[in-house]
């Protein structure tokens, strides 16, 4: 180690250290400068000098002969000063190689350095030849046909384009009382860049001043126009000035014009471009971004949840009141006459939604039909007016003038901005002759509900031409949006207003929102023409344009140059629209995934085994089931359908064969007046009753089959929340179905053959006709000892054991039938009327025991009393009969055994069983298959009908697929706008 300071090893390492260095340290060799270090060895003679080859090793200078230090001069004086030079010189040769190396490395790490940043940015940039697609193809092609260098240089210097520019006065030096119009000029002129808007204002078709003046070159010079300024007064001042302000927005206007004419056409060739496949991407995505936005809206204005999920999504709402211009402002903005129009008249009767949006061609469509109405053609205008008129009256129920149902209309066009707009019925003060008595309110009702939406756009409609304390709206409107964030006044009807108004500076009042009673983010002034229903929209704009241009409203600053013209207003709407549509559109998407969510789990824990079936999945089901039932009906046996009808035929067509056929006939003395009776009454009854009788059975048999079928078909699927809709099929089908009546003429014809056929061919026919006869005796007799019992009250054994008693009216009847049963005991074959003395003679003998007896009640009770004498007698005879087969075949010769009744019921019996047959081959052949059909049809009707399905099928369950399957397809369609909507920012 060495030591710095007054003991140095040696001159070369003292005189590396500066002798101002009062501090004493120790510092190894090893890090001393490598020069240093090999002098220090070199000439320290304690020390052994190091190889020669070290030396060159560690030293810059190595490459360098060693030379041997030559002696000094002089004294020890010179070798020391000696010493010091050369050792200067050394030191300041390496500090300087220090520095190149310095140098060198600095600038060699700085490349490596930058060539690494440069390569790290150039992957970071994006490939831009993915995106050529941008570039219309005909751009590359017009680039090779057109030499845009040579078109270049044809273009004139903007130098030379600043001559023909008319020169402004210097406003600076006009003085203190025009400092105002300077604001006039630059805020005339910088409009433009006021979210869209502009003044359109275009050349009148006239030779106005205004138009001459524009015109004209203007060849004066600065100089000359002060001096015209000095010589005039100051409202020749302010009129030249303004005058020069019009001249130049006209000018400027006129540019803007072509360039968006131009830009028009230009878009148009590229959306039908678009059609054919080209640039589909991006046009696509821009294109149908509106017609996604309508979609979700129209799904919403069906929806009906119990969460209250609220529809707050943004749309413009149109409110005005009635004849105040709304439907004309909306056709301006949609650039063609699509609504019905009437004078005075409420033309409106609901909501139309209409969703505009840009296309190649102006055509309209509504939302469930897919004619489009081509907006060119005056034929397809009025067809698409009348639809809608159309639309709107069936739309308004019975008894009512408006109605809240949403029809939805979609208009596509050049160079139409891109909104949805709902236009609502125009708001009244007074309802009139034809109106419904509620039709104020329910315009208010559904006006507020419209508007209550915090996202809504309302665009206020207001008439000019009329007072502005007439006006209803506005405090319908303050009261929706208080603070103005989103509404936007429009007053129409300007050119009446300018033209009745003593003062217009009440126009300017409205505009600045210092008249109405609210608040709006902008005020715009309209012209919607006229008034005639046959004009244009391109006159209406050529109206609206001239008068801008040559209205003093304008001139004198009342009105400013972006708050005149539909033109403006549609670019306002369309801005305000689409803003918040950004705002609230994800908040929204996020509110029905919550709902969703809530729907979910209601579902998972009321039916957890049940699929989620929506009203029409679950009428496809109920469908299915009910065309199964009535296929069944078409298997039933013939056996069956035989055996019913012929027992539903026999009660219908009893009471007839008895008392108008059978009685009478057996009350005969003989067997040819008994048969000569059947036979009349039979053909009567069959000419004119039973045919008819017949049918009638056979159809309502067919609707018992039916209506079993439909009530005891139990699958393991069966649903009850069917049963309302499967008794709506049946009762309907039924009554769609009208019988097939051209069989009845053959069924006439079969009945009156089989009702002459008296030929009982053998001993099993006529024991059936006995035992069908007796069995029809038996019923008869039991129902007349009913009606006897009723008549004449409760026997001894009922009233004893029953604790029941006889009335007044019943022990009358008693003493009557008591009385009667001796007389006909008497005379066993009694007629079945008694004579007026035998009456009187009952009531007698009635009265001698203190019974007073009317003669009618004592006529209806012989009636009874020997109907059951009859049937009793009638029961005996029938089983005498069940021996006198034999005697028939003999036809009853040498026997005093007479059965002509039995053949009576044969006749009945087989009557009944071939009409049976008969209707069942009908109803198997031809009414089951109708039946089917009607069924099928009725099915199609409820399908296509909404209403009849809501009705039909509901519960919580229904209510809960329903809102489940919409609340999922908003919140899917929602998220695909939310993605297109990012994609087009």
């Amino acid at each position: 180690m060495l030591r710095v300071g007054s003991a140095v090893a040696c001159m070369a390492c003292r005189n590396l250290v500066s002798p101002n260095m009062g501090v004493r340290f120790r510092m190894p060799l090893q890090k001393l400068h490598p020069l240093s270090r090999a002098i220090h060895h070199r000439y320290n003679s304690s020390v052994t000098p190091p190889h020669r080859s070290a030396a060159r090793h560690f030293t810059s200078m190595s490459r360098l002969p060693m030379q041997p230090p030559k002696p000094p001069p002089g004294g020890h004086g010179g070798w020391r000063y000696q010493q010091h030079r050369n050792f200067w010189m050394l030191r300041l040769a390496s500090r300087l190689l220090k520095l190149r190396y310095i140098v060198l490395g600095s600038a060699v790490g700085g490349g490596y350095t930058a060539k690494k940043t440069y390569e790290e940015w150039k992957d970071m940039l994006p490939d831009l030849g993915e995106y050529n697609w941008v570039i219309p193809d005909f751009f590359w092609e017009l680039s090779k046909q057109i030499d845009l260098d040579k078109l270049t240089k044809m273009l004139p210097e903007l130098v030379e384009i600043a001559k023909f520019l008319p020169e402004l006065p210097d406003l600076d030096k006009i003085g203190e009382n025009f400092t105002f119009l300077k604001s006039i000029l630059f805020t005339g002129v910088g409009s433009k860049g006021a979210s869209g808007q502009r003044l359109l204002l275009a050349e009148a078709p006239g030779d106005t001043p205004v138009k001459a003046a524009t015109d004209a070159p203007v060849t004066a010079t600065p100089e000359a126009s002060r001096k015209q300024f000095r010589k005039s007064s100051d409202k020749e001042k302010v009129d030249q000035l303004q005058e020069d302000l019009l001249r130049t927005q006209m000018k400027y206007q006129r540019m803007l014009e072509r360039l968006e004419k131009e830009n028009k056409e230009l878009r148009k060739v590229v959306l039908q471009k678009d059609e054919k496949g080209i640039h589909q991407r991006k046009v696509k995505v821009s294109k149908s971004l509106i017609d996604m936005y309508s979609e979700v809206l129209d799904i919403l204005s069906d929806f009906d949840s119990n969460y209250n999920t609220q529809d707050h999504l943004p749309r413009v709402v149109v409110v005005g009141d009635q004849s105040a211009g709304k439907t004309s402002v909306l056709e301006m903005i949609a650039q063609a006459r699509i609504f019905p129009r009437g004078s005075g008249e409420m033309m409106t009767r609901s909501p139309v939604k209409v969703t505009l949006s840009e296309g190649p061609h102006h055509v309209a469509m509504f939302k469930d039909s897919s004619r489009e109405f081509d907006l060119g053609k005056e034929e397809d205008l009025a067809a698409l007016r009348h639809e809608i008129e159309l639309r709107m009256r069936k739309s308004v129920k019975e008894g009512q003038t408006v109605s809240p149902e949403t029809i939805s209309l979609s208009v596509k066009g050049p160079g139409i901005q891109r909104m949805v707009l709902v236009d609502l019925p125009g708001v009244i003060s007074t309802v009139t002759a034809g109106m419904a008595t509620d039709t104020k309110e329910t315009i208010f009702g559904i006006s507020k509900k419209y508007m209550q939406n915090p996202n809504a756009i309302i665009l206020c409609i207001q008439d000019g031409s009329v007072d502005a304390e007439r006006s209803i709206v506005t405090d319908l409107v303050s009261q929706m949006d208080p603070h103005g964030k989103r509404t936007i006044f429009v007053l129409t009807k300007v050119d009446l207003a300018e033209k009745n108004l003593a003062s217009s500076n009440r126009i300017q009042q409205i505009v600045e929102g210092k008249l109405f009673p609210m608040k709006a983010l902008g005020y715009f002034a309209v012209v919607t023409g006229k008034g005639s229903a046959g004009e244009s929209i391109n006159s209406i704009k050529d109206y609206e344009e001239d008068f801008f241009q040559n209205s003093r409203l304008l001139r004198d600053g009342m009105l400013k140059a972006h708050q005149v013209t539909t033109k403006n207003l549609s670019l306002a709407v369309s801005d305000c629209f689409w803003k918040m549509v950004r705002e609230s559109v994800e908040q929204q998407a996020d509110a029905f995934k919550a709902s969703r969510f809530n729907l979910e789990t209601e579902w998972k824990n009321n039916y957890p085994r049940l699929r989620e079936l929506d009203r029409n999945e679950l009428f496809e089901k109920a469908k299915n089931e009910i065309l199964d039932e009535v296929i069944s009906l078409s298997q039933v046996t013939p056996k069956h359908w035989e055996a019913i009808l012929q027992k539903k035929l026999w009660e219908r067509v009893s009471t007839h064969v008895i008392e108008n056929i059978y009685l009478p006939a057996a009350q005969t003395m003989n067997s040819g007046t008994f048969n000569t009776t059947v036979d009349i009454k039979l053909k009567q009854w069959t000419d004119k009753q039973l045919p008819h009788k017949a049918l009638e059975v056979a159809w309502e048999t067919l609707q018992e089959e039916f209506a079993r079928f439909m009530a005891e078909y139990k699958g393991k699927d069966q649903d009850d929340i069917f049963d309302k809709l499967k008794e709506a099929v049946k009762d309907e089908s039924i009554k769609r179905h009208k019988w097939n009546e051209t069989a009845m003429d053959s069924l006439r014809v079969i009945q009156h053959n089989t009702l002459e056929d008296r030929s009982i061919t053998d001993k099993p026919q006529w024991d059936a006709a006995i035992q069908f006869m007796e069995e029809t005796l038996q019923a008869r007799l039991k129902d007349t000892d009913s009606v006897i019992n009723d008549m004449a009250g409760p026997y001894w054994k009922q009233r004893w054991m029953s604790w029941m008693s006889r009335s007044p009216e019943q022990h009358i009847c008693n003493e009557t039938k008591k009385e009667l049963e001796r007389l006909l005991k008497l005379h066993e074959d009694h007629t079945a009327y008694l004579a007026n003395d035998e009456v009187t003679t009952v009531r007698k003998n009635l009265e001698g025991r203190g019974v007073d007896v009317d003669p009618v009640l004592i006529k209806d009770t012989w009636h009874q009393l020997y109907r059951r004498h009859f049937l009793q007698k009638a029961l005996h005879h029938c089983n005498l009969c069940r021996r006198g087969f034999y005697y028939y075949q003999r036809q009853f010769v040498d026997s005093e055994l007479e059965c002509n009744d039995v053949v009576l019921f044969w006749r009945i019996q087989r009557m009944l069983l071939i009409t049976a047959n008969t209707l069942r081959q009908q109803l198997i052949n031809t009414e089951v298959r109708r039946l089917e059909k009607n069924v099928k049809e009725v099915l199609e009707d409820f399908g296509e009908d909404n209403e009849r399905k809501v009705h039909l099928i509901t519960g919580r369950r229904v209510q809960l697929a329903e809102d489940l399957k919409k609340v999922r397809e908003i919140q899917e369609k929602l998220e695909a706008f939310i993605e297109a909507l990012h994609e087009e920012k």
